[in-house]
């Protein structure tokens, strides 16, 4: 007999076939039901043709996160901080084979990671401010570039992990973060929110992008044009554009954009979105969403094809349908010494030595306080994997030290809170239950997990527990008992000592004293409720409040200055807790240091002058460092961070991280939070005027570094610039060199500087290196809004070599050819009002729902748009304008009397209801003239025209 013949693998499982035939193949052999079933994030196994269930969306911004224990890499804020491109790749490789390790052995662990966060440090109070890398459109995406090709894989076919950057476009406000639109002028679209995404996805290794909350001229972000005008030009591969969380669903009801949520989720695919985060693993929703849209005749087959199709691309490229040929499957490197090594290099890298009058590095033999409420804190963040190793500024003191010789005060005030009947609140003992930290096991949606209501309530008793306050600021305090557990409310309203750190999406962890008579009432920040004494123990629920008394048995600035008077030097760690004011859904209110530190900081100052300030945050301060010594700051660095500082602090490493954004040196310098144009507004190193704290890209070190020899050759492509740096110090050190430039004279406001390249080069003492940089023509363009493209200005650039963006050592100056500016052709071809050179008062929005902007005055006063330049050829007779809503559209040139005066007959009660109204212009002005417009009203202006 002669034995059967094993069925014929369908193409889509032939490994030598092309990836798009293949994904044709499988594309063909899904029902339609079965790919609606794919365009949700979590789209189920089709059994019949051995096609696995699979799920978009793995967060790993410094390590796998919300998976259970996993190496944690210093913050993004932090891996910018260290201007070290390679440094970063290998952290994004560390990042993706631990992805891997862990999928192997837990099958909820993605692979379609969600990072790196790409959206600029435009304004230093987002809360998210932790998440991004720099302020410098330049920065970021070399960072972001280097990352995601860490988390590629450098396999020319298979990906280890596939990266999603986030969050499109222009975000960078928690406050009303899903109704808020960010009015984004062309030139700060493209020189500035548009180029950090471009150029990252231009080099090869990201996988697709996600939208933000938020939405960009007045249109979500989730069913943004530019998905499909920019982001799908910049590669020839597929990208696939995943939702946010709850985002689709925004689009009704929150945003009111749509009137049904089937409009609304076919607007967003046929936008690009191609995988929906909605509605948690429950898949229903968005199906029956997606399959009504179908039959009211918002989609067609071919726009879910096109989306799963995206999808399928990934999936292939990760290496599903090939495990015999994936180079990665095999990947268990987890927690390795090399992981652990890098973690502790990136720290060290990462750490930024603002000031120093020579009392760091410290010298041996010295008794060290070290003090302050993050002193004994290694602090993790919401997109944190959970910690296997950890070092506290403290115990990398100890270790690199001794104990003997450091000293500890943590600065807490510890208080008792007795009530109006004379008793207090009591913390009974904890009986000997095990218990992990929160997120430890890991979870799809850490969001959902609860605490732990196996520990006994608080009651109220004649013996109190004597309790560790800390104010974080805007009066928000937590209370941690006396076995290090933090007061915690679980979803059965008790007050327990339950939580090992404050967390969660909710913090159930933070309280506010408000006064109320002879007393405080003492509200839970998380359900709202004041705090009640019961007879079944303390809750925070609605009722009858208890009224406390704030018994204070030490003050934190006491213990502070006895540790400060009897050591040689104090080391002051200040600085945020990540999950307290300034996170995701909270921007930042201030600048500046919370009052209780402030406190613990004049006094170890008063009681030691050899003070030295270490900053760990997620963002700038505003101190004042005159009367310190020494200022260091790093981002939380991960389970690497207090051996990181300590041997800083040593002189065991040479601090060399720079400043990724500006620190300003005030509230008073900030824009409001939501004023995206960074031109205009005078934002960021860039543009910013005044006189900064500590300016961008600024960084010290232990040795001394000379610039020399600047020299700048036109290429055929660009300019080629080379400088010298020699480390004239007595250490070895590692040193940043910043190149900028600018334009001497521009046309329109250019940067004061501009990042055009850097490197991070280690140098022995007297050893020199030669850097070389090749700048290509673009680098020196910006977006001319007259031609809607970009231009290289004739004229003479500046270059710049130095240590900062204010630290300049060495300048010379090229002249480029460029292309000469023309004016706007604007008879025959009009202005669109959106393409203005300059604006007040006026902010864009949507022309209509699919494309296009128009401009509408704001906060019912005037608006003005200025634009340079027009021909008006030999006399234009007629201006018009068309305009939706209802007011006044003035038309004058050259800042003289209006010319003409426009307004609607009739209001129009739909905004996207067009109407164009002309008006005879007085004189029949022409030549090349300024076009002024005067905007009042409840109007939107889309475009002008003229006739001759």
């Amino acid at each position: 007999m002669t034995a059967p013949t094993p069925p014929t693998p369908p193409p889509f499982r032939d490994p030598d076939l092309p990836f798009a035939e293949r994904i044709d193949d499988l594309l063909s052999r899904l029902t339609l039901d079965e790919r609606i079933g794919f365009l949700h994030q979590f789209a189920p196994a089709v059994e019949r043709l051995g096609v696995a269930a699979f799920r978009t969306g793995q967060e790993a911004l410094h390590g796998v996160a919300w998976m259970g224990p996993a190496t944690v890499f210093p913050q993004a804020v932090g891996l910018g901080a260290t201007w070290n491109e390679d440094l970063v790749r290998r952290v994004g490789e560390a990042v993706s084979r631990e992805a891997r390790a862990m999928r192997a052995r837990d099958g909820r662990v993605g692979l379609n990671v969600w990072s790196p966060t790409v959206n600029l440090l435009r304004h230093p109070l987002w809360g998210r401010n932790e998440e991004g890398y720099s302020e410098d459109p330049r920065l970021t995406s070399s960072i972001a570039t280097a990352y995601t090709r860490g988390l590629r894989g450098d396999h020319p076919v298979y990906w280890r992990t596939a990266p999603v950057l986030k969050h499109w476009l222009a975000h960078n406000n928690e406050t009303r973060r899903d109704t808020t639109s960010s009015s984004v002028r062309p030139r700060v679209l493209h020189e500035y929110d548009l180029r950090a995404f471009r150029d990252a996805v231009e080099a090869g290794a990201v996988a697709g992008v996600m939208p933000a909350y938020n939405l960009v001229n007045g249109r979500p972000n989730h069913v943004s044009p530019y998905l499909r005008e920019h982001l799908r030009t910049w590669t020839d591969e597929e990208l696939l554009v995943c939702s946010d969380a709850g985002a689709p669903s925004n689009l009704v009801d929150s945003e009111h954009y749509f009137d049904t949520h089937e409009e609304a989720t076919a607007a967003a695919l046929r936008a690009g979105v191609d995988s929906f985060t909605d509605h948690g693993t429950d898949s229903s929703t968005i199906v029956a969403r997606v399959k009504r849209a179908l039959e009211q005749g918002l989609l067609t087959e071919e726009d879910i094809g096109t989306a799963v199709r995206r999808q399928l691309s990934v999936r292939f490229r990760l290496g599903e349908f090939d495990p015999g040929r994936d180079p990665y499957a095999g990947e268990r490197a987890f927690d390795t010494p090399e992981h652990r090594a890098l973690a502790r290099e990136t720290a060290e890298q990462a750490v930024v030595l603002l000031k120093n009058d020579g009392l760091l590095p410290l010298a041996p033999g010295r008794r060290i306080a070290v003090v302050g409420l993050l002193a004994d804190e290694c602090k993790l963040d919401w997109y944190s994997g959970s910690l296997i190793h950890r070092s506290t500024p403290l115990e990398g003191l100890y270790e690199r030290f001794g104990a003997g010789r450091v000293e500890f005060a943590e600065g807490v005030d510890r208080v008792l809170l007795r009530t109006c009947d004379g008793v207090f609140l009591h913390v009974p003992p904890a009986p000997d239950v095990p218990g992990t930290a929160r997120g430890e096991e890991g979870a799809l949606d850490p969001a959902l997990l609860a605490g732990r209501t196996d520990l006994p309530p608080l009651t109220a008793a004649p013996d109190g527990t004597e309790l560790a306050l800390v104010d974080w600021g805007d009066g928000v305090l937590t209370l941690r008992a006396p076995d290090g557990r933090y007061l915690s409310v679980a979803d059965d309203g008790h007050l327990r000592a339950s939580a090992d750190q404050p967390g969660g999406w909710v913090v159930q962890e933070t309280f506010r004293l408000e006064p109320h008579g002879d007393g405080h009432l003492l509200r839970h920040l998380g359900t709202g409720h004041p705090v009640r004494v019961t007879p079944d123990g303390v809750r925070a629920a609605e009722g009858e409040p208890a009224v406390f008394e704030v018994v204070v048995t030490e003050r934190g600035e006491d213990a502070v200055t006895r540790a400060a008077a009897a050591a040689d030097v104090v080391v002051v760690v200040a600085g945020n807790d990540p999950h307290i004011n300034g996170r995701e859904t909270e921007d930042r209110t201030t600048l500046r240091l919370p009052a209780h530190q402030e406190r613990l900081l004049h006094a170890a100052r008063t009681a030691n002058p050899r003070t030295i300030l270490a900053l760990v945050s997620a963002y700038p301060y505003a101190v004042d460092p005159a009367d310190l010594p020494a200022v260091l700051w790093t981002a939380h660095g991960g389970q690497a961070a207090g051996t990181a500082l300590a041997r800083v602090l040593a002189g065991d490493v040479s601090p060399a991280g720079r400043l990724p954004q500006t620190w300003y040196a005030s509230d008073a310098d900030l824009p409001d939070l939501l004023d995206y144009d960074v031109i205009g507004g005078h934002q960021t190193y860039l543009y910013f005027e005044g006189a900064p704290l500590f300016p961008f890209g600024h960084g010290l070190s232990y040795a001394a570094f000379t610039y020399g020899e600047l020299t700048a050759d036109l290429t055929a492509s660009g300019v080629r610039v080379a400088f010298g740096v020699t480390n004239t110090g007595a250490v070895t050190a590692d040193e940043v060199a910043q190149l900028y430039g600018r334009a001497v004279d521009p046309s329109v406001p250019r940067p004061r500087r501009e990042l055009l390249g850097h490197r991070r080069v280690t140098l022995a003492p007297g050893e020199s290196t030669r850097l070389f940089f090749d700048l290509p023509l673009s680098a020196f363009a910006f977006w001319d809004v007259a031609a809607g493209r970009w231009r290289v200005e004739p004229g003479a650039y500046e270059l710049m070599a130095g240590a900062s963006s204010e630290d300049v050592r060495l300048r010379t100056t090229v002249t480029l050819e460029g292309e000469p500016g023309a004016p706007r052709p604007v008879v025959g071809h009009g202005l669109d009002a959106a393409g203005f050179d300059e604006q007040d008062g006026t902010g864009i929005v949507d022309r209509t729902k699919e494309s296009g902007d128009a401009v509408t005055p704001l906060g019912g006063k005037d608006g003005e748009l200025l634009y340079r330049r027009c021909d008006l050829g030999a006399g234009v007779r007629e201006v018009s304008v068309e305009m939706s809503g209802t007011g006044t559209v003035e038309v004058a040139l050259d800042g003289g009397p209006s010319l003409a005066s426009l307004s609607l007959e009739a209001p129009t009660v739909d905004p996207y209801a067009y109407v164009t109204v002309t008006a005879p212009v007085a004189g029949a002005p022409g030549g090349v003239r300024d076009v002024r417009l005067r905007v009042r009203g409840a109007l939107r202006v889309a475009r002008l025209d003229f006739t001759v």
